[in-house]
């Protein structure tokens, strides 16, 4: 049992000015695994005015100095690496090898992509007659969310480490264990104090009070697409930039010379790869219609190989993340039966043998139209939808006909057809028979239309937390920036 009920404020450990807490649900179990304290508007002030002090200072903190501490991080990081694993399994579900060689392997990647980024990264650079000096944006807001916790707050706090931001963070309420984690090895890498801070919360008052805030300067936002324009549009009054990364639908186009015994299941396994919870898996498979029996018959035998289990068994599924979460998946899959969808395997319910516990089938549709409900909303569980298409153009039409734009899939052999594929689709990332096994953390990552605005990860995730300022005149040759 696990109880977090102090902040990280201005370098220390202070007790919150509420009483609110919130128990934290073990997924896998139903039971409390923890309680937090929940923060008040008061608290966010308090984080805010200890950011604001400490941004003068940090701001002019030389890359020397920041790639010092990235280091530090990374060496305090390495001896907590298990317990941020137990910690992630425990808060969100995920299985303990998911964990392992993912959730909590990854932030180490950013963190030493960002140290390679920094070194060579031009703060100031001369452009013909004037110069262009890139600078932190100031006071930031991170607002995060619980389906990859660690990767999505190291994909914040790292950057604006690195570009000498200060900044207060909200981790969501229902993985607030590997937040707590992350602020104890910031605290013992030696953060200065009041450039890192952290507040538990919920949205309706940590995370509003973070984005109306007239000292906050940025807010950086993971979440779905409906929370971030309620985020945007608190900040509006106060025109702070808006850093956005939401829902996504993204299609998987598999061409007609692909691989298909090869390419259907490995489509699959993205799906259902954190029991569905990833923003950009690619969730609508697009195949020939005149190959949909073949699929159907592959996704069969396919689907024995992802099989849901408790966390400590190392299953290759676990569950999903809370009761409210499971039901609207329950719902929708009732919808994709109720709407002619063809259940090739799972459906509702919970699997035999899994009824404690939040726990989905790995379910395909297959016959799936684009404008069914189940193809258009982003239900953010192990559901894959398999649609039909007549040609090329037919499948780039249903790739774009969607309100999302995060990311596409494309599986084939002839690899100019794939990119001038590519090249029409409205998303931020396009994999060309890669999956997400074989993601790069140096990538730019965003999306198209209500995915969001601005990119993360490596080099791009930097210039979110930048300023741009033009040097316009003389500059002595000699002088170094």
């Amino acid at each position: 049992m696990k109880n977090v009920m102090q902040f990280y404020i201005n370098g220390k450990w202070v007790e919150p000015t509420g009483s609110r807490t919130w128990d934290v649900i073990n997924p896998a179990t139903e039971e409390v695994a923890g309680r937090i304290a929940m923060g008040e508007t008061e608290d966010v002030n308090r984080a805010v005015a200890a950011a604001r002090r400490a941004f003068p200072s940090w701001s002019h903190s030389s890359q020397k100095e920041r790639l010092a501490l990235l280091g530090r991080i990374v060496e305090v990081y390495q001896t907590r690496f298990k317990d941020m694993c137990a910690a992630i399994s425990e808060e969100m579900g995920a299985p303990l090898w998911l964990a392992e060689k993912v959730q909590a392997a990854a932030p180490l990647g950013q963190l030493q992509i960002a140290i390679e980024v920094l070194k060579k990264y031009p703060f100031d650079e001369e452009r013909g007659n004037f110069w262009i000096r890139r600078e932190p944006i100031g006071v930031c807001g991170l607002i995060t969310p619980w389906n990859w916790p660690a990767v999505l707050v190291a994909a914040k706090v790292v950057p604006a480490l690195a570009t000498g931001c200060t900044m207060v963070l909200k981790p969501s309420e229902y993985s607030p264990f590997s937040a707590q984690i992350l602020a104890e090895i910031l605290d013992k890498a030696e953060v200065p104090p009041g450039v890192f801070n952290l507040v538990n919360g919920d949205g309706v008052t940590v995370g509003a009070a973070l984005a109306a805030h007239p000292d906050i300067d940025m807010v950086s936002f993971t979440g779905s697409t409906r929370a971030g324009v309620d985020v945007a549009a608190k900040a509006a009054p106060t025109v702070k930039r808006v850093h956005q990364e939401l829902g996504g639908k993204s299609p998987n186009i598999i061409l007609d010379d692909a691989d298909f015994e090869k390419a259907v299941p490995a489509g699959m396994q993205d799906v259902m790869l954190n029991s569905g919870q990833t923003c950009f898996a690619p969730t609508r498979m697009l195949v020939p219609k005149t190959r949909m029996a073949e699929v159907i018959a592959i996704a069969k035998q396919a689907a024995a190989s992802f099989p849901p289990g408790r966390p400590a068994d190392n299953s290759f599924m676990g569950p999903v993340v809370n009761q409210r979460q499971w039901t609207r998946i329950q719902e929708l899959i009732e919808k994709g039966i109720e709407e002619g969808a063809t259940l090739i395997t799972g459906g509702p319910g919970k699997p035999t043998g899994l009824e404690k516990g939040y726990y989905v089938k790995p379910t395909v549709f297959a016959d799936v139209s684009n404008d069914m409900t189940i193809a258009q909303e982003e239900i953010f569980g192990p559901i894959l939808m398999i649609l039909g298409y007549d040609d090329v153009e037919d499948a780039i039409r249903i790739a774009n006909d969607t309100p999302y734009g995060l990311a596409a899939f494309i599986q084939g052999r002839d690899i100019k057809q794939m990119w001038e594929i590519g090249g029409r689709i409205q998303a931020g990332q396009v994999y060309l028979n890669r999956g997400l096994d074989q993601i790069d953390l140096a990538a730019p990552f965003g999306g198209y239309k209500r995915s969001g605005n601005g990119r993360e990860w490596g080099e791009y995730g930097f210039e979110a937390f930048l300023e741009v300022k033009a040097f316009i005149g003389h500059y002595p040759a000699t002088a170094s920036p």
